[in-house]
């Protein structure tokens, strides 16, 4: 760690530790600032674990903000148990290889917990995403959008060729998908997703939410089975 970034999380970090203990209770301990500052400095793995927490503050803050229709699915779009009581909500660009190699992980949930409910939240990032996330909120209006989002990672990349190919090994109602990939139901949900993703300060794909923890990045199996359970308690 550059020790200007240091000083700068140094400073929040010691502007956290004044919130949780007070001004009076940090006078009373007889904590100097520069020994305070000198011992930190040293033990940089405190300062990346109260990095941490404070992150996680954040995005709980945030998460509380966009409030419980983020936990809403799109008609269709989703994996997992469409009933389930224990959500995970993913966004996913089929683009995206670490949301490809997410995938294994997201079906191993899946298979263990018959009560999961996969939200997925298309959002399309990468050039050439836009068609297929289209077409993948299409393949959920026709109650097949798991099939359509194994497919469309298989033939990847999302050329119009491959988005019809996968469209048509699921079974889709070609017309009927191509007019609801163009309706305004559609460009309202993607335009819905973005501005999630932005609200909770995402910057990539895949980005995850399960109970009040928001974690972004290919985070791998243990990281949302422990968030799930860590939820569930």
């Amino acid at each position: 760690m550059e020790n200007g970034m240091r000083t700068s999380l140094l400073t929040a970090l010691l502007a956290l530790i004044f919130g949780f203990l007070g001004a009076g209770i940090w006078s009373l301990a007889g904590l100097a600032d520069n020994r305070t500052r000198a011992y930190l400095v040293e033990n940089p793995k405190i300062l990346e674990e109260m990095a941490m927490a404070l992150q996680d503050n954040q995005a709980r803050e945030r998460l509380a903000q966009a409030g419980d229709e983020i936990y809403e699915a799109f008609p269709g779009a989703v994996m997992g148990n469409p009933d389930g009581s224990k959500v995970l909500v993913e966004f996913t660009d089929y683009n995206c290889p670490y949301c490809e190699a997410s995938l294994a992980d997201v079906n191993r949930l899946v298979a263990e917990d018959p009560d999961l409910k996969v939200v997925m939240r298309e959002w399309p990032i990468f050039e050439g995403s836009d068609a297929a996330a289209r077409m993948a909120l299409a393949a959920g209006l026709q109650g097949k959008y798991a099939a359509f989002h194994e497919a469309m990672f298989k033939l990847g990349p999302t050329t119009p060729e491959a988005i019809e190919a996968a469209a048509i090994e699921v079974g889709l109602d070609l017309d009927r998908a191509r007019n609801d990939a163009a309706s305004d139901a559609v460009s309202v949900e993607l335009a819905k997703n973005l501005s999630f993703a932005r609200s909770l300060g995402f910057s990539g794909t895949p980005a995850w939410i399960a109970g009040d923890n928001a974690m972004g990045g290919m985070v791998g199996y243990e990281a949302l089975k422990e968030a799930l359970d860590e939820a569930e308690s």
